[in-house]
């Protein structure tokens, strides 16, 4: 068991999303970063699957009512396990009665890198499956620990790990998590972007300046989606259009010409002329993307996209043989 004594500005349970639905007019949801708890997850010996918390810029924290062992990925928010630091991606044995404090964002000495981070438990949250998932579905209130963000004083209860004892106490180690940063000399995020089905209809003026601004997601960005701020995106002509399917990673763009990316909690359809989707293996980095920070979006093609999925898994492969060859393996 779990105690939230603090829940920050936002937190809630997740796992990789609720998926099959979306004929029904339910979205995904689930992890906005799905390669950080996955890592979260095999850093504690869990399936990468189970259900872990989600906390957005920090400021909470987490009391466990039994030893355990945790990970956290994503930004570290000055993480620390009564008193001593916990580093991003690293598997850290708990014991019962401790607490986990993530400072805020904004507070002194704490180094602004991410939005969010991912808190894997042993065992994972074991609250109800809803529709084959234990996310937490905000927008339709169902789903994670009562259909709503954590609270102070909820207690979640943890599942059964496979990890023994002797496991479940093993010192704490790490791995190298992956690269999502500015590349250096740009401040701006770079996103890959595949043109999308009403991309031919914006200017031509409008369609480079949708590869050559550098965007800044504003305040009013959330789980729906990214709100992004610039130069105007215009239209040949102005038309009606009939509303289509949508998916994590669209991009939308409403009248005003400020395009808006879609997320995991985003509706199932929408109006918008769809100018360009990022590519699945991008989504993590925008939802680490910072309030105000800066996103370059780069045109790549259909090969170029599946090429970086395939590095993706490349990439979690390396980390599945890592943790074997160091004697750490969790249910398949």
């Amino acid at each position: 068991m779990m105690l939230v004594q603090k829940p920050g500005m936002l937190a809630s349970v997740q796992d990789l999303g609720r998926h099959g639905h979306r004929q029904l007019g339910i979205c995904p949801g689930g992890a906005l970063d799905v390669l950080a708890l996955t890592l979260a997850n095999r850093l504690v010996g869990n399936a990468d699957g189970a259900a872990g918390l989600e906390l957005t810029m920090g400021g909470c924290e987490i009391r466990f009512e039994t030893a355990t062992r945790i990970a956290l990925v994503g930004d570290g928010f000055g993480a620390r396990l009564d008193g001593a630091p916990i580093w991003p991606c690293w598997s850290v044995p708990v014991s019962a009665g401790q607490t986990l404090k993530l400072a805020g964002a904004n507070a002194a000495g704490v180094k602004k890198a991410g939005l969010r981070s991912w808190l894997a438990v042993a065992g994972g949250i074991d609250v109800p499956l809803v529709l084959g998932s234990r996310s937490t579905d905000l927008k339709a209130g169902f789903g994670g620990h009562e259909g709503r963000a954590l609270r102070k004083g909820d207690r979640l209860p943890l599942g059964a790990t496979a990890l023994d004892s002797a496991r479940l106490a093993r010192r704490p180690f790490g791995l190298r998590g992956p690269d999502w940063g500015p590349e250096e000399g740009d401040s701006a995020i770079a996103l890959r972007v595949l043109p999308g089905p009403e991309f031919d209809q914006f200017t031509v003026a409008s369609q480079a300046l949708l590869w050559s601004e550098r965007w800044r997601i504003t305040a009013q960005s959330n789980r729906m989606g990214s709100r992004l701020a610039g130069a105007e995106l215009k239209r040949r002509r102005s038309i009606d259009m009939l509303s289509s399917g949508v998916i994590p990673g669209t991009i939308q763009v409403p009248p005003s010409g400020q395009p808006i990316i879609l997320m995991g909690d985003a509706q199932t359809t929408g109006g918008y002329p769809r100018i360009g989707v990022v590519i699945r293996a991008d989504l993590w980095k925008l939802a680490q993307a910072p309030l105000d920070g800066r996103l370059r979006l780069v045109q790549v093609d259909m090969a170029a996209a599946l090429e970086a999925w395939a590095e993706q898994q490349r990439y979690l492969a390396q980390v599945a043989q890592g943790l074997a060859a160091a004697g750490w393996t969790g249910p398949a």
